[in-house]
């Protein structure tokens, strides 16, 4: 049974603090600037506070939102867990997804706030725990993977037409055996296309070439991965912010390695069983929580999931759910 272990029992030999990733209706993120005083003052930060003796994270959540910006939060769901060691302090931050509150936010201890644009996060200078944070606040809960496996070449285009049409923002090109003419064609069409619906668009590494075609971003393969030394270079013409490195992880070990080398995300796999591979062992919910616990990344569940999975995969503290068949049904 899944339940909110690691937010409700945290480890206390860490200084337990309840974060929130508080989103109006336009999407844009609230975000305060720290008192000169504190410490790591004079960074911006996400809102939040220290837990109090016996008090959940959710719980100190709704107390420090109230106490500094005057809303009640109606819903919280669990976003990312992040432990980080500072020169002088070890912190654990239980952070939140607040995107259902009532009130207007204001200033209630003359901390100055302000919304912003989750892309434009990055502009601003946070505390280095507060990193995987800002990530997780520019993913989309869904990430789907447009696989020429099961489909004709001529069905890729009409393919990624549905996937845009049910509103994803995140997808990966996953075409190991269409040839490097057809991908070239296909990517010709394609990224116009998503960039017109404002989504994302990452090539397989295990495409030829991967990291020279005109998209958003790389996802590495787990063979791939284990072999990097490095997060893979941004290609010529291109910002660092703007250029997204993701991977494929199926264990503790891969998904220390994608910390290591930097990527943003990672996708673990298969959570439950498969159609297609009905032979491998699924790692299931309380395996799923317990792996993503131990890596400060956020981390979409894949593997006989579709988008009614979203839930169980935010209450096992991942960042949401990633399919193939599942967003063309």
């Amino acid at each position: 049974m899944v339940t909110l272990s690691h937010f409700l029992y945290p480890d206390m030999k860490r200084l337990q603090v309840a974060v929130g990733v508080v989103k109006n209706t336009e999407g844009q993120v609230l975000i305060s600037l720290r008192d000169e005083a504190l410490h790591q003052g004079g960074l911006w930060e996400f809102p939040g506070g220290k837990l109090e003796p016996t008090e959940t994270a959710e719980r100190a959540l709704a107390r420090e939102l109230k106490e500094e910006l005057n809303i009640d939060v109606i819903t919280a769901m669990p976003l990312i867990t992040v432990k980080h060691q500072y020169p002088d302090l070890a912190v654990q931050l239980n952070v939140f997804l607040v995107e259902h509150f009532s009130g207007d936010a204001k200033s209630c201890e003359g901390q100055p706030f302000k919304w912003v644009d989750p892309a434009e996060l990055a502009k601003h200078t946070f505390p280095a725990a507060n990193q995987p944070i800002i990530t997780a606040a520019q993913l989309p809960p869904y990430y789907a993977i447009l696989d020429d496996k099961d489909a004709d070449e001529s069905l890729l285009l009409v393919n990624l037409q549905k996937i845009l049409a049910r509103g994803i923002k995140l997808i990966q090109a996953r075409l190991k055996t269409t040839p490097l003419t057809t991908i070239e064609m296909f990517i010709e069409q394609a990224y116009p296309l998503c960039k017109q619906h404002g989504a994302l668009l990452l090539m397989n590494s295990a495409v030829k070439n991967a990291e020279d075609f005109a998209v958003d971003g790389i996802h590495l393969t787990s063979r791939h991965l284990m072999s990097a030394t490095r997060r893979p270079a941004v290609p010529r013409g291109t910002s660092e912010q703007a250029y997204w490195v993701t991977a494929s992880c199926h264990n503790l070990q891969e998904l220390q390695q994608a910390q290591t080398i930097g990527v943003d995300f990672a996708v673990l796999a298969p959570v439950l069983t498969t159609k297609t591979h009905p032979e491998t062992e699924p790692l299931g919910w309380d395996r799923f929580a317990r792996l993503v616990s131990q890596v400060n990344l956020p981390v979409y569940a894949l593997g006989g999931l579709s988008e009614t999975g979203l839930n169980m995969a935010r209450q096992a503290g991942g960042q949401g759910v990633a399919a193939i068949r599942a967003f063309l049904e």
